[in-house]
């Protein structure tokens, strides 16, 4: 387990030149200090059997003693328990040695082989279960329409419906329908055939903007700042980020430029204090770009690696707000003018094709690198992830399918195209 956590973290945060791969044990320590307090017990219990050994007389004189005083009266033997009340407790839990000798043993040795199983397949079956509100709508409606039917243009203006219904975008649906009429033209087919087509296309999509989030060793601290709508979860998304990276075993400081909502800051100061990251914070009103611009000034000066910036949730349609955003970027310049270093969306999914013009605006004033994506499990129009890759080829470095910080993950196109055709079941098989 100690092994799999910073590898697979790593799947997020590459480090260009692998700078920071000696420093990820200090994580793993922190957080399975529970395995080394198994192995204790196992020690002390074998301290003290040749003490069972050397003490069974003295339980045949205690046993004795017992029987003697119990015609007097039966609260007598009472208060020499009390005493050694330490003594007969682990006498009792002694003889039973052997039983902890059994189990313990060998199955310490066999978990620490099968938790990374565990885990991926934990993680398919989060995705499989988040996008399944996408997943069932699509499946349900191919399966409407093509079982025991020939493909005809009534099924496929049918299925084009659906698909665009999805999120997924117009051109995508053309294309599936198209790769469809080919060759089947009022002939049965298979929904099945029909869903492993449209995984197919996903994945043509989505595989060339599935990117780890870099972080390049040459520019310290990386500035990270992150924008979003309110709502689309940047504050969370930013403390699980900084638990991944503190995981990973780099120096993080979180500054709360969401100076409009107490609320924001105090949440992020939470983050922190679970990350183990610094923290920066003004009071309430306060200038953004300014509280940027000490954030970046103090990671320069504590040589911290990484600094996430929070933002104020910003409406694309408000150009005041939108304006401040553009300050923040023009004033973290005037300390390092490649900052910042990384400009990451968060995009809500449950806002459909919102979110499209959300990417357009954020990108003409912030310059955005790269996409997470949130709240995938609380919408069926997933498929509109796929809509924003085929129209400004973002890098998308995670997706989210839960509040819990395991449920952000590194984005997998081949997993998300085949959780979304519902076509995970086969994936797992193969792997």
């Amino acid at each position: 387990m100690s092994e799999k956590k910073p590898g697979f973290f790593r799947r997020m945060f590459s480090v260009l030149g692998g700078k920071k791969k000696e420093a990820a044990p200090p994580a793993p320590q922190a957080e399975k200090s529970p395995p080394p307090a198994e192995p204790a017990p196992e020690p002390v219990a074998e301290k003290p059997a040749p003490a069972t050994e050397k003490k069974p007389p003295e339980k045949k004189k205690a046993s004795a003693a017992k029987k003697t005083p119990a015609a007097k009266s039966a609260q007598k033997p009472a208060p020499p328990k009390k005493t050694p009340t330490p003594e007969p407790e682990k006498r009792a839990e002694k003889p039973p040695a052997p039983k902890a000798e059994e189990t313990p043993a060998p199955a310490e040795p066999t978990q620490p082989e099968e938790p990374p199983q565990e885990e991926k397949r934990g993680w398919l079956s989060r995705l499989r279960q988040g996008l399944s509100k996408s997943s069932n709508s699509l499946t349900g409606g191919i399966a409407a329409i093509f079982t025991r039917r020939k493909l005809d243009a009534e099924a496929l203006q049918e299925l084009e419906d659906i698909l665009i219904q999805a999120d997924l975008g117009i051109d995508m649906a053309e294309r599936i329908t198209e790769r469809l009429a080919g060759g089947r033209y009022e002939k049965g087919i298979d929904p099945q055939e029909v869903r492993r087509i449209l995984a197919e296309e996903v994945a043509q999509v989505l595989k060339p903007v599935e990117k780890p989030f870099e972080i390049a060793p040459e520019h310290r601290p990386f500035v990270v700042l992150v924008v979003g709508v309110n709502g689309s979860g940047k504050t969370t998304t930013i403390g699980k980020l900084a638990a991944i990276a503190r995981a990973e075993g780099h120096s993080v400081l979180l500054a709360a430029g969401d100076t409009f909502r107490a609320a924001a800051v105090e949440q992020l100061g939470v983050w922190a204090k679970r990350a183990g990251a610094s923290f920066v914070s003004r009071d309430t009103g306060a200038d953004a770009a300014a509280l940027a611009y000490d954030a970046v000034q103090q990671a320069r000066e504590e040589n911290i690696d990484i600094v996430f910036i929070d933002t104020a949730g910003r409406l694309q349609n408000k150009t005041a707000l939108m304006d401040e955003l553009a300050k923040i970027v023009r004033v973290v310049k005037k300390l390092d003018e490649n900052a910042p270093h990384a400009v990451l969306l968060v995009l809500d999914a449950t806002t459909g094709q919102n979110a499209v013009r959300q990417t357009e605006v954020f990108t003409q004033v912030a310059g955005v690198t790269g996409l997470i994506m949130t709240k995938l499990d609380g919408t069926a129009r997933g498929g509109i992830l796929v809509a924003i890759a085929e129209r400004f080829g973002l890098p998308v470095h995670a997706i989210g399918v839960g509040e819990g910080i395991d449920d952000l993950q590194p984005f997998d196109a081949a997993a998300f195209a085949r959780a979304i055709a519902g076509l995970e079941e086969e994936r797992e098989d193969a792997a």
